[in-house]
């Protein structure tokens, strides 16, 4: 008898599988690419030497550069493969990487001044469970810094197969979904930005409303502030 469908349990499968490929581009991605902004950005809202979780570390470089800006850096990711990688590149640099699921993470309530979570909501099953799992061990007024993917976004084809009814392991959150389900739980939109692909006139788009930004771009970084 074939087993039932576990988001959780497919998901974990399908990013060890991808850990040493995802882990061979991850460094130009900060560095030079899509993700070149986050920590800049990151820096620029919350307070100096706080307490960050970066959740979906993958092979952890996004955790080593909060390391490198001066915060207290941990990573989390739902891949072990993912974490024995980060644990190997970065076993020097004093940073702590855990293995778990964000709809439950193994730590205290309000243990954190700030959290990273680049493209992970995209890849659980119930994004609100996971946001207020985050809030739970989120200090009050900390931050939480979000990237969702924009819907012309490449890993959304992973997604396509829902439309014969089977079974994927990546949601339909489009981030102004996200931004309205961040405001519905006690957060409060401080700050964001959309990271385009190439073709998209930036300017032009800044003329648009949020919303059609928002589905121009690959990506839109949230900065969250936790209100309640």
């Amino acid at each position: 008898m074939a087993k039932s469908f576990e988001w959780t349990r497919e998901a974990a499968m399908e990013w060890d599988a991808r850990s040493l490929v995802w882990d061979a581009k991850s460094q130009n991605m900060w560095e030079n690419g899509s993700r070149k902004k986050i920590v800049p950005f990151m820096k620029k809202h919350v307070p100096a030497g706080g307490k960050i979780l970066d959740i979906g570390c993958g092979g952890g470089y996004g955790t080593y550069k909060l390391h490198e800006a001066g915060f207290q850096a941990e990573g989390i990711d739902i891949s072990k493969e993912m974490v024995a990688i980060a644990k190997k590149h970065f076993n020097r640099e004093n940073i702590d990487f855990h293995s778990g699921d964000m709809k439950q993470l193994p730590f205290s309530s309000e243990a954190y001044d700030g959290m990273m979570a680049i493209n992970v909501f995209e890849w659980t099953d119930n994004p609100s469970v996971a946001l207020n799992e985050m809030k739970r061990i989120l200090k009050k007024d900390g931050f939480i810094c979000a990237g969702i993917l924009g819907p012309a976004a490449g890993p959304r084809a992973h997604g396509y197969r829902k439309v014969y009814g089977e079974d994927t392991i990546i949601n339909s959150m489009m981030p102004w979904e996200f931004s309205q389900l961040a405001k519905e739980n006690g957060f409060f939109l401080v700050d964001s930005f959309g990271v385009y692909k190439k073709g998209v006139n930036e300017k032009v788009a800044k003329q648009f409303s949020s919303q059609l930004q928002q589905s121009l771009s690959f990506m839109w970084i949230f900065m969250l502030q936790k209100k309640e």
